[in-house]
């Protein structure tokens, strides 16, 4: 009862879902076992056609002295959703990671060590950064979301089954969220908790590894046009 219920609540909020703003930038704090890792800034732009997003993390403590990771995506707004065209990750003393996505000639090519690698388009294809702000642009409307996600290296299935609506609070404040659950193969437990006030904007991600370590990025501050 509580599932068909769920998916009715979810159906009529798609409905009614409006577009994120033109301009979010959401500050996250990344805690390893409580401990703060890292600050991000996600900041997304879009009209209504094409999107831009990028990631930046800066280390905390000794992780500091890594330097400034950047990611990148950007691509197309369609009535189905985030269509992804170019992702990069750009880590010092590292090479470059590359995905592009060829929606017309239905393949994705890949770049890290070895060179290009192109293979087959997978169904529901995402980058590392698109499949976190996906929903914002096409609200969940099933009980299980099916994301191929690329990150230059390689594809990863993730499957996330729709838990539900809860509270949630966040240094940035309290908000009603839809959680998304998953569980992997290896035993990695992770949870996404999605602002259903704000187009369904990423507010936690929470991975648990098989031996019990957590990293949790929490947003601290939202950016909203006024």
């Amino acid at each position: 009862m509580r599932n068909w219920l769920t998916a009715i609540a979810l159906s009529a909020s798609a409905a009614v879902q409006a577009a994120p703003p033109p301009r979010v930038v959401i500050e996250y704090q990344v805690l390893h076992n409580g401990g703060l890792l890292a600050t991000v800034k996600h900041v997304l732009e879009h009209d209504s056609n094409t999107y831009r997003l990028s990631e930046t993390w800066e280390g905390s403590g000794l992780l500091a002295l890594l330097g400034e990771v950047r990611r990148t995506s950007h691509g197309q707004v369609t009535p189905s959703g985030l269509r992804p065209l170019e992702y990069v990750d750009e880590r010092p003393r590292r090479n470059t990671a590359i995905a592009r996505f060829s929606w017309e000639g239905h393949t994705l090519t890949q770049e890290f060590r070895d060179g290009p690698q192109t293979q087959p388009l997978p169904p529901h294809a995402q980058d590392r950064l698109s499949f976190l702000f996906a929903p914002a642009f096409h609200a969940p409307e099933v009980k299980r979301l099916e994301f191929n996600v690329a990150d230059g290296k390689g594809v990863s299935l993730y499957r996330f089954d729709v838990a539900g609506r809860e509270r949630l609070s966040v240094p940035a404040g309290d908000f009603d969220a839809l959680r998304l659950d998953q569980v992997d193969d290896g035993g990695r437990a992770t949870q996404i908790w999605l602002d259903a006030a704000h187009s369904y904007l990423p507010l936690r991600v929470l991975v648990v590894q098989k031996d019990g370590t957590r990293i949790d990025q929490v947003a601290a501050r939202f950016t909203l046009p006024r």
